[in-house]
Order: structure tokens, then C-alpha cells, then sequence
């Protein structure tokens, strides 16, 4: 194997493919990355067994073939070499010669037969859908996934198709993101649970496009071109492919059943909101440092007499404390207690000035929707309040 190519575009490659490396590798050989020459094209892929991500290139190549090296070793070449271009080619095997005007390195490496095998999967439903609005999407809902496996289902995004949209649910069972997302034309039954690791490194690199997008130089070798309009999706019962430009992720879908989310989404609403959103974060920014004593607990009483709402802290060892803020209402008086920890999460992820609060009583979620964005539904369950 031997071809030449920018060092930037190697990589920006080489950056894309490690993410889908794990710390903890059931295989040494996991913690490699593979590199293949073939045709015109440079083929960079890693795996940890469950997800998958491959890209590629354009390259000047010599010989074709391929080679597996520690990602780790060839990641920091190509961080730290300031040189154009650079010639990698095999050396004795296994080894992997990197040229460029003012560096030689070697890195042993092996054989590409050792490499796990990346199977593309056996397509059986597959659509399209818009990046940007997708990117927004993904922003809303993978935060509220859980953070652990010890219920499976609940550490991805749940996704299916009903009524001209797809939409996004994600849960850890004390908070719960829905986005619905408009598709046009035909549309399949879709449903499945996708990792929301996979959901994430998507989101990483639609980001970076946008970013690229921002601030390409003029020169449009330095990366390739950043114009992606569309990501693919193909799906079968068991896996996942999405295609970003030259980007494919593949991972396993989880199997299982997603909990019944709609019961817990309140059917009538006692009290409406509106809130500014920076007094609202700022204000429970402060009282966090007393709430975190105490579950994170947050007293909300919502007054008509004088449309305020007033938030209150426990008494804890540290102190206490209490603030009201104006709001718009319609309805009647309400209290609710919720986790000033998962408002903040919340509150971190949305960009609109006014945030809208729905309250049914004490027993029952409270709800948020955003005037700019009827799609989102986002909601927290209720703690015991504490006097």
C-alpha cells in the first residue's frame, strides 16, 4: 500500500473513525484503526463491535492494500505534523511509513486480516431526512436518554413514524424529550431504538460540517466540502446505517419494547406559563447550590393573584433559598416540586427567550414547549414536596 495525501483531510479521517473506539476494547485490535488504498479512494474504519464508522477520501495512490495501526500512535501524527501532504505506505509487513517534508515515522502495526469485519446491512426499510433539522432535533432529545444499560431500552432514542413525521423519544423515566419532526412524501412504518451513542456521534459530526461550513479557507483541498443537505438512513430488524456525505455509521439496534410513553404525557392542564428563560435558569442556577442537598428539590407555587411564580429551597445544613419572578398566566393557583438539576439540563438546550410551563397539580409531570418550536415536548416528573 502506498498513496499520498493532505495531512489535514487525513486527520480530520483519522478524528471522525476514532470516536467509535472504546476505552475498554474486549480486544486489543479494537483499539486500531483501518486503513485501506483502493482506486482513487482512502477507506478509514473503526469498530468497537457495536458501533461502527467508516469514511473516506480522495488520495493519490500508488498501491493499493491495507493495514490495521494503533489509532492512538497514527492520531497523534497527524495532529502534530505541520507538514502539507504525507506518504504513507506499508513497510515490512506490518508496518506503517509515514513521509512528509520534515517528519519519518513508523508505526508498527497489523495485518488487516485481523480486523474485525465491517458488514454493510441488508437493507429493508430506508429514507432521507434534512441535516439541520435533524441536528435540532437530536439537540433536544438524546440529553433525556439514561445514562446507564440497566434498562436497555431506555439508554437509546425511540424512534417511529406517525402522521407525516418522524418522531424522537428519549427517557431516562424521570424526564421524557418528543420531537416530531415533519417528513414529506411517502413515508414507511418505522419503529426502532437506536443507540443513543450512535444518535450522539451523529449529532458530533453534523456539528462539525456546520462548523466547517463557517470558517472553510479558501483553499478547498484543506477539507472536503461541507455541503451536506441530506443524511441517509437504512434500516433493517437488527442494525443501522446512516450515511453523512463520505461518513457511514453502522451499529445494532437495541431489541426490546419501549415503554408506553404517551400514558404519562398529562391529558388536560390546569395552569399555563410563560416564563424568560435567563431569569428562570438564573435564578435555579443559585438555588441549585442549596437544592443539591436535598434531591435537588425545587418548590414552584404559581400565584394569580399577583402572576408571579415563587421558588423555594428546603431548609438544609448550608441555608436556604427563595426567589419570584413575573409570568404570564391563565388558569388557576398551582404548586409542583421538580429537580432543579433536570431543569437545568432542559434549560441548557433550548435558545428561546420565553419558555411555556404546563401544569396539571402536584401528582402529574410538568410540561414545556417552546413558542418558536411546537414539535418539542419536554417534561420532568414530580418530587414530594418538601416544606
Amino acid at each position: 500500500m502506498k498513496f499520498l495525501c493532505k495531512t489535514s483531510i487525513l486527520q480530520q479521517a483519522l478524528n471522525q473513525v476514532s470516536r467509535a473506539i472504546s476505552n475498554q476494547q474486549a480486544l486489543p485490535i479494537l483499539g486500531n484503526i483501518l486503513i485501506e488504498a483502493e482506486g482513487k479512494r482512502c477507506i478509514i474504519s473503526a469498530t468497537d463491535l457495536e458501533l461502527s464508522i467508516v469514511t473516506s477520501f480522495e488520495a493519490n495512490i500508488e498501491n493499493e492494500g491495507k493495514i490495521t495501526v494503533p489509532a492512538k500512535a497514527i492520531v497523534n501524527f497527524a495532529q502534530y505534523n505541520t507538514d502539507d501532504e504525507v506518504l504513507l505506505e506499508t513497510h515490512e509487513g506490518t508496518q506503517l511509513r509515514l513521509t512528509s517534508a520534515h517528519a519519518k515515522t513508523i508505526i508498527a502495526g497489523e495485518a488487516a486480516s485481523e480486523y474485525p469485519t465491517i458488514a454493510r446491512i441488508e437493507k429493508e426499510t430506508s429514507f432521507s431526512l434534512e441535516a439541520q433539522p435533524l441536528l435540532e432535533a437530536l439537540a433536544m432529545v438524546t440529553f433525556a436518554s439514561a445514562k446507564t444499560t440497566l434498562r436497555p431500552v431506555l439508554s437509546g432514542v425511540y424512534i417511529h413514524t406517525n402522521n407525516n413525521h418522524l418522531i424522537l423519544v428519549a427517557t431516562d423515566s424521570y424526564r421524557l424529550s418528543e420531537y416530531k419532526l415533519p417528513i414529506s412524501g411517502e413515508t414507511k412504518d418505522i419503529s426502532c431504538i437506536i443507540p443513543t451513542k450512535v444518535l450522539e456521534e451523529l449529532k458530533n459530526i453534523l456539528s462539525s460540517y456546520k462548523n466547517e461550513k463557517k470558517t472553510k479557507s479558501e483553499d478547498e483541498d484543506v477539507a472536503p466540502k461541507t455541503d451536506v443537505a441530506k443524511i441517509d438512513i437504512i434500516l433493517s430488524s437488527q442494525q443501522i446505517e446512516v450515511t453523512i456525505g463520505k461518513t457511514q455509521l453502522l451499529s445494532r439496534l437495541i431489541d426490546g419494547k419501549f415503554p408506553d410513553y404517551k400514558q404519562i404525557i398529562p391529558s388536560e392542564k390546569n395552569t399555563k406559563i410563560s416564563i424568560k428563560t435567563r431569569d428562570l435558569s438564573n435564578v435555579i442556577k443559585r438555588m441549585h447550590y442549596f437544592a443539591k442537598e436535598t434531591n435537588n428539590n425545587l418548590t414552584f407555587t404559581v400565584r394569580k393573584s399577583d402572576n408571579t411564580i415563587h421558588i423555594t429551597t428546603p431548609h438544609t445544613q448550608s441555608g436556604r433559598d427563595e426567589a419570584t419572578l413575573d409570568i404570564e398566566l391563565s388558569g388557576e393557583d398551582n404548586k409542583i416540586a421538580l429537580s432543579s438539576s433536570y431543569l437545568l439540563d432542559f434549560l441548557s438546550h433550548i435558545h428561546d427567550d420565553v419558555v411555556e410551563v404546563h401544569l396539571t397539580d402536584s401528582m402529574h409531570p410538568a410540561v414545556f414547549h417552546l413558542p418558536s418550536d411546537k414539535n418539542l415536548l419536554h417534561l420532568i416528573m414530580p418530587l414530594r414536596i418538601q416544606e
